[in-house]
């Protein structure tokens, strides 16, 4: 089954621009083994939330605002999508994420098609 992985930075960014060379070094090793682990897909990282730009659709009229579509503390930094035999899979990779163990979080949602 495929899940889709969405990394919520929280104060993870922050708290990763406070560590060592070392300890950040770590960091994007973690995030280049995820990547490269088997049955990934990754995607072009995200910029940041202040930079992102919300369009609906009212009466036929386009509207934009600055920002993300909800406004939350911790907006999705990344996406990525897994294809694990089961959730429990997923956990564990979700797991290994840095933005997880330094204020953020991942939720894992399983791939469905609506159309």
């Amino acid at each position: 089954m495929q899940y889709v992985m969405l990394v919520y930075q929280g104060d993870a960014q922050d708290r990763q621009a406070a560590l060592s060379e070392q300890e950040q070094a770590q960091v994007y090793a973690d995030y280049r083994a995820i990547a490269e682990t088997a049955g990934v897909t990754t995607m072009p990282p995200l910029g940041t939330a202040e930079d992102a730009t919300t369009v609906r659709v009212r009466n036929g009229a386009i509207l934009t605002t600055d920002g993300p579509f909800v406004g939350m503390k911790e907006a999705i930094g990344s996406v990525f999508v897994f294809e694990a035999d089961d959730l429990d899979a997923a956990i564990e990779l979700a797991a290994r994420v840095p933005a997880a163990r330094y204020g953020g979080a991942v939720e894992i949602r399983p791939s469905a098609v609506y159309w």
